[in-house]
C-alpha cells in the first residue's frame, strides 16, 4: 500500500480517496475507523490493526496532533512486540511509506482531522 496524498480530512491510498479515519495494512484499507473515545487511542481500538500482525504501528494523531496515545496503549503494544511510531498525520504518512522499505509488516492507524 502506498499513501500518495494527505490533507485535512482526506487521504489517498493506492489511487483511492478516503474521507474518514483509516487503518492501512499491507493487504487492505479499513475505512471508517472509529475509536471509543474519539481523541484517545485505546487498546480496544486496535483490533483491526493488531489482526494484521504488525512489526510497526504508525499512528497518525491528526492534522493538529490532537489524538492521544495513552500509556496503557503504549504498554500493550510493547508487550505484543509492536514498535510504535506516533506523529501528526502528515508526518505519519511519510513515516509509513518510508518504513515499508525496512519492515515486512507495517500498519498505520490514521486520524485524518483534528
Amino acid at each position: 500500500m502506498q499513501i500518495t496524498g494527505y490533507r485535512f480530512g482526506k487521504i489517498e491510498i493506492d489511487g483511492q480517496t478516503y474521507s474518514s479515519d483509516v487503518i492501512v495494512t499491507p493487504e487492505r484499507v479499513v475505512s471508517s475507523w472509529w475509536r471509543k473515545e474519539g481523541h484517545s487511542l485505546g487498546v480496544a481500538d486496535l483490533g483491526e490493526a493488531m489482526a494484521a500482525r504488525p512489526d510497526v504501528l504508525v499512528v497518525g494523531s491528526g492534522y493538529y496532533g490532537r489524538m492521544d496515545v495513552p500509556e496503557e496503549t503504549r504498554h500493550y503494544l510493547q508487550t505484543q512486540g509492536v514498535q510504535l511510531r506516533e506523529a501528526r498525520t502528515d508526518d505519519a504518512v511519510k513515516e509509513f511509506n518510508r518504513l515499508q522499505k525496512e519492515y515486512a509488516r507495517v500498519v498505520a492507524a490514521l486520524h485524518l482531522t483534528c
